[in-house]
Protein backbone atom coordinates (compact mmCIF):
# COMPACT_ATOMS: atom_id res chain seq x y z
CA UNK A 1 0.00 0.00 0.00
CA UNK A 2 1.49 3.31 -1.02
CA UNK A 3 1.17 5.64 1.93
CA UNK A 4 3.01 8.84 1.14
CA UNK A 5 3.46 8.81 -2.65
CA UNK A 6 0.02 10.18 -3.44
CA UNK A 7 -1.09 11.61 -6.78
CA UNK A 8 -1.35 15.41 -6.76
CA UNK A 9 -4.35 16.96 -4.99
CA UNK A 10 -5.39 18.40 -8.37
CA UNK A 11 -5.49 14.96 -10.00
CA UNK A 12 -7.36 13.53 -7.02
CA UNK A 13 -10.01 16.26 -7.31
CA UNK A 14 -10.29 15.55 -11.03
CA UNK A 15 -10.94 11.84 -10.38
CA UNK A 16 -12.90 11.86 -7.13
CA UNK A 17 -15.65 13.71 -5.31
CA UNK A 18 -15.57 13.84 -1.52
CA UNK A 19 -18.69 14.07 0.64
CA UNK A 20 -17.62 15.73 3.91
CA UNK A 21 -20.86 14.80 5.69
CA UNK A 22 -20.35 11.05 5.23
CA UNK A 23 -16.57 10.90 4.73
CA UNK A 24 -17.06 8.91 1.51
CA UNK A 25 -15.39 9.21 -1.88
CA UNK A 26 -17.15 8.86 -5.24
CA UNK A 27 -15.72 8.43 -8.73
CA UNK A 28 -16.26 11.38 -11.05
CA UNK A 29 -17.18 10.96 -14.70
CA UNK A 30 -14.11 10.70 -16.90
CA UNK A 31 -13.40 12.23 -20.28
CA UNK A 32 -12.06 10.39 -23.36
CA UNK A 33 -8.59 11.94 -23.02
CA UNK A 34 -8.11 10.04 -19.74
CA UNK A 35 -7.97 6.67 -21.52
CA UNK A 36 -5.65 5.01 -24.02
CA UNK A 37 -8.51 3.30 -25.83
CA UNK A 38 -10.84 5.68 -27.62
CA UNK A 39 -14.24 4.47 -26.39
CA UNK A 40 -13.24 2.92 -23.06
CA UNK A 41 -14.38 6.00 -21.15
CA UNK A 42 -18.03 5.19 -21.98
CA UNK A 43 -17.95 1.76 -20.35
CA UNK A 44 -15.87 3.06 -17.44
CA UNK A 45 -18.35 5.87 -16.75
CA UNK A 46 -21.31 3.51 -17.03
CA UNK A 47 -19.76 1.14 -14.49
CA UNK A 48 -18.09 3.56 -12.04
CA UNK A 49 -19.09 7.24 -12.43
CA UNK A 50 -20.99 8.58 -9.40
CA UNK A 51 -20.45 5.29 -7.54
CA UNK A 52 -18.72 5.07 -4.19
CA UNK A 53 -14.95 4.65 -4.42
CA UNK A 54 -12.42 3.18 -1.99
CA UNK A 55 -14.92 0.74 -0.48
CA UNK A 56 -12.44 -2.08 0.18
CA UNK A 57 -11.22 -2.43 3.76
CA UNK A 58 -7.90 -3.65 5.05
CA UNK A 59 -7.80 -6.22 7.86
CA UNK A 60 -7.07 -3.32 10.22
CA UNK A 61 -10.21 -1.43 9.15
CA UNK A 62 -8.91 1.27 6.80
CA UNK A 63 -10.79 2.01 3.56
CA UNK A 64 -8.57 1.70 0.52
CA UNK A 65 -8.65 1.57 -3.25
CA UNK A 66 -6.50 2.09 -6.31
CA UNK A 67 -5.68 4.82 -8.79
CA UNK A 68 -3.61 3.92 -11.85
CA UNK A 69 -2.90 0.45 -10.43
CA UNK A 70 -1.51 1.77 -7.12
CA UNK A 71 -3.30 1.22 -3.81
CA UNK A 72 -3.93 4.08 -1.42
CA UNK A 73 -5.68 4.65 1.89
CA UNK A 74 -8.89 6.70 1.61
CA UNK A 75 -8.07 8.88 4.62
CA UNK A 76 -4.79 10.01 3.05
CA UNK A 77 -6.52 10.75 -0.27
CA UNK A 78 -9.23 12.75 1.51
CA UNK A 79 -6.79 14.75 3.61
CA UNK A 80 -4.78 15.62 0.51
CA UNK A 81 -7.88 16.61 -1.49
CA UNK A 82 -9.30 18.83 1.25
CA UNK A 83 -6.07 20.52 2.31
CA UNK A 84 -4.52 20.72 -1.17
CA UNK A 85 -1.22 19.17 -0.15
CA UNK A 86 0.42 15.80 0.09
CA UNK A 87 0.48 14.33 3.58
CA UNK A 88 3.96 14.36 5.06
CA UNK A 89 3.06 12.77 8.39
CA UNK A 90 0.54 10.17 9.56
CA UNK A 91 -3.20 10.81 9.38
CA UNK A 92 -4.90 10.07 12.69
CA UNK A 93 -8.57 9.12 13.05
CA UNK A 94 -9.32 11.21 16.12
CA UNK A 95 -12.26 9.11 17.37
CA UNK A 96 -10.40 5.85 16.69
CA UNK A 97 -12.88 4.65 14.04
CA UNK A 98 -10.72 3.89 11.01
CA UNK A 99 -13.72 3.88 8.69
CA UNK A 100 -14.86 7.38 9.77
CA UNK A 101 -13.22 9.56 7.13
CA UNK A 102 -15.10 12.79 7.81
CA UNK A 103 -12.54 15.59 7.61
CA UNK A 104 -13.22 16.74 11.19
CA UNK A 105 -12.11 13.26 12.32
CA UNK A 106 -8.77 13.41 10.48
CA UNK A 107 -5.60 15.19 11.58
CA UNK A 108 -2.03 15.11 10.34
CA UNK A 109 0.35 14.21 13.15
CA UNK A 110 3.82 12.80 13.72
CA UNK A 111 4.02 9.11 14.62
CA UNK A 112 4.73 9.86 18.29
CA UNK A 113 1.59 12.02 18.50
CA UNK A 114 -0.48 9.36 16.72
CA UNK A 115 0.61 6.81 19.35
CA UNK A 116 -0.87 9.09 22.02
CA UNK A 117 -4.31 8.36 20.53
CA UNK A 118 -4.15 4.59 20.15
CA UNK A 119 -6.51 1.86 21.29
CA UNK A 120 -5.83 -0.36 24.25
CA UNK A 121 -3.60 -3.28 23.31
CA UNK A 122 -5.43 -6.56 22.61
CA UNK A 123 -3.40 -8.47 25.20
CA UNK A 124 -4.26 -6.01 28.00
CA UNK A 125 -6.06 -7.78 30.84
CA UNK A 126 -6.32 -4.95 33.39
CA UNK A 127 -8.74 -2.88 31.31
CA UNK A 128 -6.45 0.18 31.37
CA UNK A 129 -3.49 1.02 29.14
CA UNK A 130 -0.19 0.93 30.97
CA UNK A 131 -1.54 -0.87 34.03
CA UNK A 132 -0.42 -4.46 34.67
CA UNK A 133 -0.60 -6.88 37.58
CA UNK A 134 2.83 -8.08 38.73
CA UNK A 135 2.19 -11.52 40.26
CA UNK A 136 5.75 -11.74 41.63
CA UNK A 137 5.25 -8.71 43.88
CA UNK A 138 1.48 -8.96 44.18
CA UNK A 139 1.16 -5.32 43.13
CA UNK A 140 -0.21 -3.30 40.23
CA UNK A 141 2.44 -1.72 38.03
CA UNK A 142 1.89 1.48 36.04
CA UNK A 143 4.06 2.63 33.12
CA UNK A 144 3.88 4.85 30.05
CA UNK A 145 5.81 5.11 26.79
CA UNK A 146 6.87 8.62 25.80
CA UNK A 147 8.84 9.26 22.62
CA UNK A 148 9.69 5.56 22.38
CA UNK A 149 10.97 5.28 25.93
CA UNK A 150 9.25 3.38 28.74
CA UNK A 151 8.78 5.28 31.97
CA UNK A 152 7.96 3.39 35.15
CA UNK A 153 5.31 5.13 37.23
CA UNK A 154 5.44 2.83 40.24
CA UNK A 155 3.95 -0.26 41.89
CA UNK A 156 0.69 0.00 43.80
CA UNK A 157 -1.21 -2.23 46.19
CA UNK A 158 -4.52 -0.92 44.88
CA UNK A 159 -5.40 -1.07 41.17
CA UNK A 160 -7.17 2.31 41.24
CA UNK A 161 -3.93 3.97 42.45
CA UNK A 162 -2.05 2.53 39.46
CA UNK A 163 -4.80 3.76 37.13
CA UNK A 164 -4.66 7.25 38.70
CA UNK A 165 -0.87 7.37 38.22
CA UNK A 166 -1.25 6.37 34.60
CA UNK A 167 -4.01 8.95 33.95
CA UNK A 168 -1.88 11.67 35.58
CA UNK A 169 1.07 10.74 33.33
CA UNK A 170 -1.17 10.77 30.23
CA UNK A 171 -2.22 14.33 31.05
CA UNK A 172 1.38 15.37 31.80
CA UNK A 173 2.69 14.03 28.49
CA UNK A 174 -0.19 15.31 26.34
CA UNK A 175 -1.96 12.07 25.47
CA UNK A 176 -5.26 12.41 23.62
CA UNK A 177 -8.38 11.90 25.78
CA UNK A 178 -9.33 8.94 23.52
CA UNK A 179 -6.06 7.11 24.23
CA UNK A 180 -6.54 3.63 25.65
CA UNK A 181 -10.15 3.22 24.51
CA UNK A 182 -11.36 -0.36 24.07
CA UNK A 183 -11.04 -2.41 20.91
Amino acid sequence: MSTKELPSPELLRQLLRYDPDTGKLYWKERTPDMFDKKDYYKSWNKQYADKEAFTAKTSSGYHNGSIKCKNYYAHRIIFSMVHGKKCLEEIDHINGDRSDNRIENLREVAHAENMKNSKMQKHNVSGFSGVHYDSASGKWRASINVNGKAKKLGRFSIKSDAIAARKEAEAKYGFHPNHGRGQ
